[in-house]
């Protein structure tokens, strides 16, 4: 949307997945059942080391199988307690024997590795008199986990995994399934066995290790759900975890399939690539939805949470055969988000979403880009939110008790097996027995998003209608249309309209526009007066104070913005306005306290003496232990105001190798930059001296392009 201000971090988790190779197919031949693991997880070395036991069975007669394994090193390799021939590529391990069909086999593998990717160690490098979160975690959606567990990369491959890891006993070990045994293997190293019931695809494994305390709830229907934390952020769980149990219990019933797993858990983890990622049972997700009271409005995980449980069903339970179908997932979990977000926030902000994601659809679409749901290549727009988008009007065309009737059979007719768009589409026919070969061509087929249909749904709200007419009042003059939007302001003011008479009150006379903004103030709704702190290009005098008076509102957006604008306008306010923020932090990247500290930094009315120790603190923010988020902020800042240290700069050189991409993108171009400046360039090439591969390596290349 055009005034679409909110915070944003990366709110899906990886678009699709890398196309498997199928001529790898064994799924045909080889039936693997059940996998039992040891795993010693080394942190230090970022290594890990292990013995895995699969059961298996070949369907027709075999000269070998194979296992995929990135980069691991094999000391013993076993069929049936004996040696067999083997070779081992660096993508995957394979087994050389006449296999007899028919006949169960048991592969016991013992290996090393030191995963590029899919498992990340945290900080534990760091300084000992540094007090940062120690974690390990994985995240190998796609094909990656078998860079640290011999496994498959073939989603299509589905087995129960039984994990057992071994680990610093002073941390907590989290994984997928049950946990049934925790012992203490010697003074230091602890054991954690976990169990499954089910089978699952390998790209779910998962393991979180740190220094996790947990709060546990249970669900009506005696569902153990444990949200974990770490100690320091203790005051953040309910807030970040607000109405867990309420989405878990709406779920339940909305999608009318017991949750299919014995337990669900939620790990928040430092610098995760993704918002969130629904591995089985085992939610891990970024720690900047680790979040106080304040910051709700602004960034809360509602969506995340609600979304990837979701997933337990759409991807977990019942899995896509491969990625022309990965709206099967994306589109059932954000649609199914959004009905949980309905239930707790009202039927307004469920029509609001999806007006939102209509307007982006349709400006993919009116572009030429627009894409279908069954392009396996296609966007995270077109698979969450267009998906989306056919699921509700499927259900309005099909009515919502057939709608619920077919989900239900699709995932207990497909339950822990792969499934295609076509076994969906059964199930609505079955359940329906009504022709929907209109909405398949129109919403799975067409690359066109369906507009006029979808106008024809959002009019079904009578908030949207009204927020559509005051839309179009866009271009119209102030003068014409100013009574209209005094109207709109009216107690009890609409959050969404309210926010939209504010955004057209911007860049307009501040004569025309003076009474409205004070209305707008006057509402108390805080989307509507942040709007006016968002918005507002120039404050007129006669609401300075009520402009300042922004800086108690409940939203880090608004104390931010306000700080900024009232700094700029009025530096006579400056030490008054420092004062009322000097203890706000903030979200995880402490946007109110950089901004805080820039301002003393730079702000001649501050008494110089105290400024050394602000920039310290503004310096140290660029830290490799801290979070990516707060690093880049730290950076943006020190940049503004041509200030980095010899330190800041090394930290940025470690930024641009960094396993977020998002971030390792926004340093190389920042370091990129600066290497355009003669200063910082002679300054880096004085500093090569001192390093060691890999940085010497990855500046030696920026330098040369």
């Amino acid at each position: 949307m055009r005034y679409h201000f909110l915070f944003l971090f990366c709110i899906f988790s990886i678009a699709g997945y890398a196309q498997y190779d199928s001529s790898l197919d064994q799924t045909k031949k080889v039936d693997f059942i059940q996998v039992d693991a040891e795993i010693s997880i080394l942190p230090k070395k970022k290594s890990v080391e292990g013995e895995v036991n699969y059961q298996f069975k070949i369907l027709s007669p075999q000269d070998s199988i194979f296992i995929d394994a990135k980069n691991m090193e094999f000391s013993s390799v076993l069929l049936n307690g004996n040696k067999v021939s083997y070779s081992n590529d660096s993508s995957r391990i394979w087994i050389k024997t006449a296999f007899s069909p028919k006949k169960e086999y048991q592969l016991t593998l013992k290996y090393y590795a030191e995963p590029k990717q899919a498992m990340y160690f945290i900080n534990w490098d760091a300084p000992k008199e540094k007090n940062v979160s120690k974690q390990v975690w994985t995240q190998g959606q796609g094909r990656d986990n078998s860079n640290w567990l011999p496994s498959f990369d073939d989603m299509t491959e589905k087995l129960i995994f039984n994990l057992t890891f071994n680990f610093n006993k002073d941390y907590q070990v989290i994984s997928n399934g049950e946990l049934v045994n925790k012992r203490d293997l010697n003074d230091s190293i602890a054991q954690w066995e976990f169990e499954m019931e089910k089978p699952m695809s390998s790209y779910l494994v998962a393991v979180a290790a740190g220094n996790y305390s947990k709060l546990t709830l249970q669900s009506k229907t005696a569902v153990p759900i444990e949200l974990y934390f770490e100690p320091k952020d203790s005051l953040k769980v309910e807030p970040t975890y607000r109405y867990t149990k309420e989405i878990f219990n709406f779920l339940e019933d909305e999608i009318g399939v017991a949750y299919p797993w014995k337990n669900y858990k939620q790990v928040p983890v430092q610098d995760f690539i993704y918002s969130g990622m629904e591995n089985t049972s085992i939610t891990i997700f970024s720690d900047s939805f680790l979040i106080d009271s304040t910051a709700f409005i602004d960034q809360n995980y509602v969506f995340v949470n609600a979304h990837e449980l979701a997933h337990q069903w759409f991807g977990d339970m019942v899995t896509e055969t491969n990625g022309k179908h990965h709206w099967l997932h994306e589109g059932f979990a954000t649609y199914y988000a959004w009905l949980a977000e309905k239930e707790i926030f009202g039927e307004d902000y469920f029509y609001w979403k999806l007006y939102e994601s209509a307007e982006q659809l349709k400006e993919l679409s009116d572009s030429g880009k627009g894409e279908s749901l069954l392009n396996p290549d296609a966007s995270s727009l077109t698979f969450y939110q267009k998906g989306a988008w056919a699921l509700h009007i499927l259900k309005e065309q099909i009515g919502e008790d057939n709608f619920k009737e077919a989900v239900k059979n699709y995932l207990l007719k497909n339950a822990y097996s792969n499934v295609t768009t076509d076994d969906f589409v059964r199930a609505v026919e079955d359940a329906s027995k009504m022709d929907i070969s209109a909405w398949k061509q129109d919403w799975l087929k067409q690359s066109a998003f369906q507009g006029t249909e979808a106008l024809a749904s959002l009019k079904r709200s009578e908030f949207i209608s009204k927020y559509m007419k005051l839309a179009s009042l866009r271009e119209t003059s102030i003068s014409i249309k100013k009574e209209y939007l005094d109207k709109a302001l009216d107690f009890p003011v609409n959050e969404y309209i309210g926010q939209e008479v504010v955004f057209q009150l911007s860049g307009e006379n501040t004569n025309e526009t003076m009474s409205l903004y004070k209305k707008a103030l006057g509402t108390n709704n805080l989307r509507v007066r942040q709007a006016v702190a968002v918005s507002i290009d120039s404050i007129p005098s006669a609401i300075k104070s009520k402009f300042i008076g922004l800086l108690n509102d409940e939203s880090y957006i608004t104390k931010e913005n306000t700080l900024l604008k009232v700094w700029m306008q009025f530096p006579e306010e400056t030490e008054k306005i420092l004062n009322k923020t000097q203890d706000i932090q903030g979200f995880q990247n402490k946007n109110v306290r950089l901004l805080w500290l820039v301002i003393n930094l730079v702000s001649p009315e501050i008494d110089s003496e105290k400024k050394p120790a602000y920039y310290k603190e503004l310096s140290e923010y660029t830290s490799e232990t801290l979070p990516f988020g707060l690093r880049q902020n730290a950076f943006g800042y020190l940049y503004q105001i041509n200030a980095f240290s010899e330190q800041n700069l090394l930290d940025l050189l470690e930024g641009g190798q960094h396993s977020n991409h998002r971030f390792r993108n926004y340093c190389k171009s920042l370091l990129d930059k600066l290497l355009k400046d003669k200063e910082y360039r002679t300054k880096y090439v004085a500093l090569s001296d001192t390093m060691e591969n890999p940085d010497l390596e990855f500046l030696t290349k920026r330098l040369q392009d």
